[in-house]
């Protein structure tokens, strides 16, 4: 299966880049700051994202800098249907991991779709139209399918491809900051 195989091209790229942090972080910051002075983030005043894994984008400065300015920040939990919930969270929140290995936020106050402005939505391997492979769950093409407001995605140009066979559930985000 092609995605199967891009997927583990993305990741043997993304845990590439985590064994060179000066580089990685190098290319956070670019990113970051991109996303900082863009409208996606200046409008928005409910940013939903994700605590990643040590080898994804590490959206800390995001989650620091959501909070300096006053935005609610949230995170997802992963219900039992390839569902997501997302859950406002603060410096005092306190996370468990998941089955998946993912930190989820315990006890954080359900935020609905209609309310979230900005989904930071990740990924493995994307292509330049925003199509996206992310880790085989199918959780965020379900939650893009009903969810209206802004979404996009943080990426390394090392996860970028050209292009694959989009399967009809796949959705695009609507903007990448790449570097």
């Amino acid at each position: 299966m092609e995605k199967e195989r891009l997927r583990k091209l993305g990741l043997a790229n993304l845990k590439w880049l985590h064994e060179h942090p000066i580089l990685k972080e190098q290319k956070e910051q670019e990113i970051s700051q991109a996303l900082f002075n863009d409208p996606y983030w200046q409008n928005a005043k409910t940013i939903a994202i994700t605590k990643p894994l040590d080898f994804e984008f590490n959206t800390h400065l995001l989650l620091e800098k959501g909070w300096l300015e006053g935005k609610n920040m949230l995170m997802p939990i992963a219900g039992s249907k390839r569902q997501l919930t997302f859950h406002s969270v603060s410096t005092d929140t306190k996370f468990k991991k998941s089955a998946f290995g993912v930190a989820e936020p315990i006890s954080a106050p359900v935020v609905s779709a209609e309310k979230i402005d900005l989904v930071v939505v990740p990924g493995i391997v994307f292509t330049h139209e925003g199509f996206r492979i992310g880790f085989g769950g199918g959780f965020y093409d379900r939650f893009l399918q009903q969810y209206k407001g802004e979404s996009c995605s943080l990426v390394f140009s090392e996860q970028m491809q050209e292009h694959w066979q989009v399967e009809t559930f796949d959705l695009p985000v609507k903007r990448l900051f790449i570097s």
